[in-house]
This record gives C-alpha cells, structure tokens and sequence, in this order.
C-alpha cells in the first residue's frame, strides 16, 4: 500500500504502485480513469532544454500504439551540429517509470522518453543515452552503484521599487519572508517537483540578492533579483540528469506564472553570488553507501572515488562550465573553487565532503532527552560534491563524465595517493604556498577545449562517449573565443568594463 502523504505521486496513489513498477496498462488506466485527452513526451535536446511532443488521441487504440511504440522526430533539429541530416530521424519513446500528470495541463500525462535509433537500439549519441550507458559500464566493472544529487541554484527576477522590508547584498543566505518575497512562488515549485519525482530535499533562500539589476536589457533593468537553491535527494546519476531538465522546465514555468523570470545563469552582477550547479556523489554497493568505515572516516573506495574527480577534474570543466560568464563567478573568495584539491567541510575546495551523519543519525535526542525511541539509519548519507559546475553545465555529459573519473578511481592504481596529495585544510585563496602547489582549473572556454581536445581519450577510450560528441563539445566552448577576454576587459576604463561584463553575463540569460 503507497502512503498517503500530503505531496505523494497522484499516479502511484491512483495505481498502488511505485514508480518502477509502472506498465503501459496502468497508464491506459491512468487515461480512462482521469479523462486525459492527449500523451506529451520530453526530452533533453543538446541544448539541455527540455523539449516537448504533444499526442493527442481520439480512441485507446491510438494511445496504446503511442505508448508501445513511441513517435519521431527530427534529430538533426534536437542536435544541431551533432548529427547528420542525411540519418536523422529518431525514436523518442516513454518510460513508463516517468509518468506524471501535468500541473500545467491537467488532461495532459507526461513523459520522460529515450531516444531509439531505426534498429531500435538507444541512440548513441545522444546525452541522456551516453550517461546511462556510462553508469552501466560503471556498475558492471565496479559491482557498485553511483548515486547523485544536484543543487539547482536560480534568480528569481521580478518588478522593482520601494518596498518594505528590503533585502540587502549578498546576504541572503536562508532569508525567510518578508525579507525575501519568493518563497511562495519556490513552494509551488517544490509541491509540483516532489509530486512528480519524490525527489526533493529542500529548498532555500541563498546569497545573491541585487535590489536593482544594472543592465541594458529591458527585462533585467532596474528589475529586483533573489537567488533560491533546490536541493535533490540523491538518485541513480542516469536518473539525476533526468531530474535536473524536469526540474529546471518546472522551475521556469512556476515563475513564468508568477509574472517572474528564473535564470540559471552562471553570473548576472559582479560582486554577486553566481548560479552553481553542484553535484553531490555517493557509491552503494547492495542498497547500502560505502561512503563510510565503520570509525566515520571516509572509506577507502570513497577516496578512490575522489581520487579519480581529481585526475579528471580539469577536463569535466569542459561540461560543467560552458559560457565564457562561468568564469566570471570561478574566483577567489566567492565560494567557488579555483585550483584542484578537496578537503572536508571547506566551501574553497573543488571537492567537499560534507557532513554526512556518519558517526549518529539520532541527533534529535540530543535536543530532546523526552525522544527515548531510538532510530538508526542503516544506509548512510555521505556524499562527496563537486563544486566547479553552474548553470550552463551540459548536465547529462558531464553527469556521464563524473561517472567515467568515478569509474576511473575506483579501478585504476594510484588513485589513493592522487587523492592524498591533494588534500587540503582551511581556504585555500589565504595560503599562497597551497596555491602554488595545486593544479589550476580551466579559467576560460577556450583553454576547456584545448584540455578536452588534448585528453580526449581518457573519455573516448572508456567507449561512452563518441568522438562526434567531443568534437561537438570542443566547438562549443571553442566559439565563445574568450581566452583573452580579461587582458580585454582589463584595458577598458571602468564604467565601460562594467558594461562589457555585464552585457557578458546577460547575453545567457536564457540560455540554459
């Protein structure tokens, strides 16, 4: 028996079943039981947006051919510059697992599809396909799972002007009402987000506040802006990159609604809080995380782990920051990393590892001695997360890239002393003799192309990803030509540099 909460998923409710278990005949009695009058399929195009097909149907005969059979569609369209328009065509066909009822169109159910070659085979190219086929190998040559969760950080950008109650710069972080005026509009998204995935950790208020936006854009100018974060519970990583399109097109509808605009942005004002896109990782091996010995400390294989996100960490660059603004919010001092190490609990590493209950799950007792229930979580919740990515991430490659470097630690020697050697303690940007030692991270799309270009085999080798999708890749980071951009800005006077940067940052406004 599904339970009954408040926000569980109206589809398991309706069918007693969860998500899993879905078959194509509880979704043609999802359609008689609920009047939906036509089937939308989604999917990631490659430019990480979440696109959509609209099959309306006039008998249950048609609904089933659509369910079983999927439809095409036009790949050269979806992914412009990655496949030839003479073999173009696609299937896109629904996983049931998927299924959700539209809080945007109530005769609507929706899905979550995969794109099929003609031989009905998943098409190689396409991102969300690389990452699943990354995560099988993965598991296959592991004998475990990687598990992810992202943090979806946005602006909400609304009408200025005097207001009671002001926020001030950059120190939003966990505002509440009234100072912050967006969080029935982030309640709305988070109902609709844990509804549909069940996938939802919590929501915040976070740093970046602009009381009035600076820009020559009539939809940015003068306008207010509040930074939000959308925490996931961690997911199987194929299953992450899934949540992170859905979440963001759920996210830009909400606020569309409200009269509001959300960017994911990387950066939208110097001197603000960026938009990251971090993501946490955690290995199981038979339903349990193996992220902890039995003392606390991290385990051997969650070291490996680390130590293969560092070997890789220059090149997962090249899908984790992929706007030449990204390396605008990539500085000292803005809790944004700028060298390659990791450290424990420090927001200036690449890496974190964060708190992770390892030692006591039953903390409430401390606070509540009356609590004599006791309660032990036995799969465990430590993580290690990955700071670099924002807003622009092509989030299924480089969620197939984690998985690739994670497969890499696990099973490559030398990975226990890569990760030792880089370990550090306090901020980095405060000890000149750490900075100098540490490996650098990519400070511009272009200098990402040239290290993707020059250590492509590490993925090309693994058999995940294409080389047409490298190719792609490169070519990409390649045309915001903004290797030389600070020598640029750098010799501009100021106002004229403020200028230039901001029209930087807000040419992606939309972007991603």
């Amino acid at each position: 028996m599904i339970q009954q909460a408040a926000l569980a998923n109206p589809l398991s409710l309706t069918l007693d079943k969860e998500r899993g278990d879905f078959t194509r005949a509880d979704m043609l009695k999802v359609i008689r039981e609920r009047g939906i009058e036509r089937l939308s399929f989604h999917y990631t195009s490659v430019d990480g947006k979440l696109r959509e097909l609209k099959l309306p149907f006039s008998d249950f005969t048609q609904a089933e051919r659509i369910l079983a059979s999927g439809e095409r569609v036009d790949g050269s369209s979806l992914f412009a510059g990655l496949v030839n328009a003479a073999a173009s065509d696609l299937y896109v066909v629904p996983s049931y697992r998927t299924a959700f009822l539209s809080p945007f169109d109530p005769v609507s159910l929706n899905f979550i599809c995969r794109f099929l070659d003609r031989d009905g085979r998943p098409a190689p190219f396409t991102p969300d396909n690389i990452l699943a086929i990354a995560h099988e190998r993965f598991k296959q040559r592991t004998g475990c799972e990687l598990h992810a969760l992202g943090e979806l950080e946005f602006f909400l950008i609304r009408q200025g002007g005097p207001e009671n109650f002001s926020a001030h710069r950059q120190i939003g972080y966990h505002a509440s009402s009234p100072f912050f005026k967006g969080g029935d509009v982030v309640n709305e998204m988070v109902r609709y987000l844990t509804q549909i995935t069940g996938a939802v950790k919590y929501a915040h208020a976070e740093v970046g506040y602009i009381d009035s936006v600076r820009s020559d854009l009539p939809l940015l100018a003068g306008r207010r802006a509040e930074q939000h974060e959308i925490e996931l519970l961690t997911r199987p990583i194929e299953e992450m990159g899934d949540l992170i399109g859905l979440a963001r097109w759920i996210i830009r509808n909400v606020a569309h609604r409200n009269g509001m605009l959300a960017t994911f942005a990387p950066k939208i004002e110097e001197g603000v809080a960026g938009n990251g896109l971090h993501f946490h990782m955690e290995l199981i091996r038979n339903g349990q995380n193996i992220m902890s010995d039995g003392d606390g400390a991290l385990s051997l294989d969650a070291r490996k782990l680390i130590g293969g996100l560092v070997d890789y960490a220059s090149t997962l660059s090249a899908f984790g920051n992929t706007v030449a603004s990204s390396f605008l919010r990539l500085v000292p001092n803005q809790e944004a990393p700028t060298r390659i190490c990791w450290s424990h609990n420090n927001r200036s590493a690449l890496i974190r590892v964060p708190l992770g209950w390892s030692k006591q799950s039953h903390l409430a007792k401390v606070v509540n001695p009356a609590d004599t229930d006791d309660y032990v979580d036995a799969r465990g919740r430590q993580t290690v997360e990955l700071r670099s990515p924002d807003g622009s991430a092509s989030f299924h490659l480089l969620l197939a890239g984690i998985t690739t470097a994670a497969e890499y630690g696990l099973t490559t020697e030398g990975m226990l002393e890569r990760a030792e050697a880089t370990n550090v303690e306090g901020n980095v940007f405060s000890d000149k003799e750490v900075m100098q030692r540490l490996e650098p991270l990519p400070a511009s799309c272009v200098q990402c192309a040239r290290l993707l270009a020059e250590r492509r085999a590490m993925y090309e080798e693994a058999g995940v990803f294409p080389t047409s999708v490298i190719d792609y890749q490169i070519d990409l980071l390649n045309a915001e030509d903004d290797e030389k951009l600070n020598r640029d800005f750098a010799r501009l006077p100021a106002e004229e540099r403020l200028v230039a940067t901001r029209d930087l940052m807000h040419k992606d406004i939309h972007r991603h």
